[in-house]
């Protein structure tokens, strides 16, 4: 496993890191267990991974406290946690007021039975809220030893800018995959410029970079991928398309696409580790393999190549 440190910390991040929307996640998830979700963190744990990733509307709370359930058994240093507030699942509202999330980052902490999160985000801007009055809440928490470093997720270039005015942002975290490069365009060199890691969710493009769906595969009624634009007719069919040369590629290197889809992002500046998820131990020791792929500049031209199609 490869490590890099948190910028402006001196925490040390995997690589590989794990997504827990699905431990305890409930509202996002039919059928879980919750031990299975358990087991999923301590195989993540046992096995070189220390970038937790979570979140308190994840199964409202649950997944933080099976995720908190889990760490108990674990020396501190061993795992770097990050978690996410601003969004009160109580009143369906997104909130980024200071009091709002000074009560969340309490609750949080609570959940996790920890003195302090290592790296809080702010799930989503409310649109209303001053982005720098948030932040400085989350500033005055992090002085008070409550966080150790500060975050924010789904921001637009605008917001970002404004939340790192005063140069203390860490890591934003944005949907970025192979399938939906869009961050390139500004947020990512705005990153690499001031020091802040990018780190990806959905890096799998929600399964459709896994390999495992074909074009007789069809959504349920409900299913939440249906609001997805990569599952939109048409768009799925030129996705499965691009997904088929990936495998070609993927087969040469000796690999899988989607642990080529893995090691691509890693490869890309600003990209210090991601998150993908999973629901059983295997998928968490697999997506550890990505680490070690190295793509040199002619396999990275060759991909570029295949999503140009996109």
């Amino acid at each position: 496993m490869k490590y890099s440190l948190l910028p402006k910390t001196d925490l040390k991040i995997s690589a590989i890191g794990l997504g827990t929307n699905a431990v305890g996640g409930h509202n996002l998830y039919d059928n879980l267990n919750e031990e299975d979700g358990k087991n999923l963190v301590r195989t993540a744990l046992d096995n070189g991974i220390s970038f937790i990733d979570t979140a308190d509307v994840y199964g409202t709370g649950r997944s933080e406290e099976l995720v908190g359930e889990v760490l108990k058994e674990y020396p501190r240093d061993r795992y770097v946690i990050a978690t996410k507030g601003g969004s009160d699942w109580r009143n369906g509202i997104r909130d980024n007021s200071p009091e709002y999330l000074r009560k969340a980052v309490g609750e949080s902490l609570e959940r996790l039975q920890l003195e302090s999160i290592d790296l809080y985000y702010i799930h989503w801007p409310d649109n209303k809220t001053p982005v720098k009055e948030a932040v400085a809440e989350l500033a005055k928490l992090k002085a008070e030893g409550k966080i150790k470093a500060v975050g924010v997720s789904n921001f637009t270039l605008e917001q970002l800018k404004e939340a790192n005015s005063e140069g203390g942002i860490s890591a934003i975290q944005l949907q970025y995959h192979m399938l939906d490069r869009s961050v390139e365009k500004d947020i990512l060199p705005y990153c690499v410029e001031h020091g802040i890691t990018v780190v990806p969710y959905g890096p799998l493009a929600f399964g459709i970079l896994g390999g495992k769906y074909d074009e007789d595969f069809l959504l349920e009624e409900g299913d939440w991928r249906k609001r997805v634009p990569l599952f939109q007719e048409g768009e799925f069919e030129k996705n499965l398309a691009i997904v088929e040369k990936l495998k070609a590629l993927a087969g040469r290197l000796g690999t899988d696409v989607s642990k080529l889809a893995l090691a691509w992002l890693l490869a890309q500046p600003g990209i210090d580790s991601v998150i993908p998820g999973g629901k059983r131990p295997d998928q968490v020791l697999a997506n550890l393999e990505a680490a070690d792929i190295e793509l040199d500049e002619e396999l990275l031209e060759e991909i570029d190549e295949i999503l140009k199609e996109k």
